[in-house]
């Protein structure tokens, strides 16, 4: 009979959430010989991500850093650090040891060769499988039991899992369908950890047009356009890119990328206000003159539209803000054209967001991402309270907060044990 200690068992990680930051962590957690345990209240995993990649997957982006950590706003410190250890040529990198190779846009953005997320996420689950993790989904998360167990609710009812060390990676709350409902945040707030309210981020926003322009512009494109706002401090900016009426306002991808500071404005104004360049290409003399030229017998709008090349949607416009008398008045015309006013009133519903602001605060977290009230418990994504405009940059972060917390809790196991 053998004297030989036993080695010891390995330890033992349960991540919740099945998305970019928690299968992640799942790979990392997995690759250092720890047992791994998956939960998702989903079917399967990675569906936001899936959804996301339908009109060609957004991987990452091509900006050179400390650029790209300036997308992050007020965190760009904090995921500044995180990207220091897996950046944007790190995810191209991992993408392409899947045989997923990624090109650069126009745009700057990086996407597969394909522009599927698919076959990235299929071949990605089966090898985590193939490693040796425990995928249970149809398990939504309902908090702890007297233990510190996690409990779940499932089909076949309630079940409870002990590990040695938690990763919460369940998203903000933008898609619920999807499984980023934000149900996690009361049982958060209920042992003491701060939580900010979840909120829109990459939104569109509420103006309240009439019901022509609705009903007859709803989803038509302006483009190009230039956006004119105001900074927190008052500065003039501007933005040249792309955006679409919708029934009720404004969004796509220009809006998208200043949504956070008009959002901001809401809230402290009750308000945002918004000009909008509908003619980047003449200046307002020009425009002046070609709308003095004689419109004959045509109609107002025809004679807007060829005298400024403006198509129907942004001719809609004017009329959405002149009257008629304004609209004989070719200076003042020419000068909305220039800086067509809009006041934003709400932006729209969080389920509708393309993301999420708010969430668990930094400093509810240490730097390796555990949460200081919980030890043994860590958290990665958009759980917590960071956000980032459209491009890539969100799924970047995702993935290295999920190398971040997947990290710490490895350290934390090695020095608890």
């Amino acid at each position: 009979m053998s004297d030989a200690p036993r080695s010891p068992a390995p330890s033992r990680l349960a991540i919740v959430g099945g998305g970019p930051a928690g299968l992640f962590a799942a790979e990392v957690a997995r690759a250092a010989g720890v047992e791994v345990d998956l939960f998702d209240a989903k079917g399967s995993v990675g569906r936001k991500f899936l959804i996301a990649g339908k009109g060609g997957l957004n991987l990452t982006h091509a900006e050179p850093r400390p650029a790209f950590d300036a997308r992050y706003g007020a965190r760009a410190d904090a995921v500044g650090r995180w990207l220091d250890t897996f950046d944007a040529q790190a995810l191209r990198d991992w993408a392409k040891a899947r045989g997923v190779a990624t090109f650069v846009g126009s745009s700057g953005r990086v996407f597969p060769e394909d522009l599927k997320a698919a076959p990235l996420l299929r071949g990605w689950v089966r090898q985590l499988r193939e490693d040796g993790v425990r995928f249970h989904v149809q398990h939504r998360w309902t908090g702890w039991d007297a233990d510190d167990r996690l409990n779940f609710a499932t089909p076949q009812g309630p079940q409870t899992h002990a590990a040695d060390a938690v990763l919460l990676a369940m998203g903000g709350g933008s898609w619920p369908e999807l499984g980023s409902d934000g149900a996690w945040q009361s049982l958060l707030a209920a042992r003491g950890i701060e939580v900010a309210p979840l909120v829109p981020a990459n939104c569109g926003f509420d103006i309240g047009w009439s019901a022509h322009l609705a009903q007859r512009h709803a989803g038509a494109p302006l483009k190009p356009v230039i956006l004119h706002w105001r900074a927190a401090d008052g500065t003039p900016q501007a933005l040249q890119g792309e955006c679409v009426l919708t029934t009720t306002g404004i969004e796509g991808s220009a809006i998208y990328a200043i949504s956070s500071a008009l959002r901001d404005t809401i809230v402290r104004d009750g308000h945002a206000r918004l000009e909008i360049d509908l003619a980047p290409g003449r200046d307002a003399a020009r425009l002046q003159r070609d709308l003095e030229r004689p419109r004959g017998r045509r109609s107002i709008g025809e004679h807007l539209r060829r005298a400024t090349g403006l198509d129907a949607a942004k001719t809609a416009l004017l009329f959405e803000r002149l009257d008629r008398d304004a609209l004989g008045d070719a200076a003042r015309v020419a000068a909305v054209i220039k800086r067509l006013p809009l006041i934003l009133r709400a932006p729209r519903p969080l389920a509708e967001a393309i993301s999420s602001a708010g969430g668990v605060h930094f400093e509810a977290l240490d730097e390796a991402l555990m949460l200081r009230a919980l030890p043994g418990t860590f958290v990665a994504g958009e759980m917590i309270d960071w956000e980032a405009p459209t491009g890539g940059y969100l799924l970047t972060a995702c993935f290295a907060s999920g190398r971040r917390a997947a990290q710490g809790a490895l350290d934390w196991l090695q020095r608890t044990r």
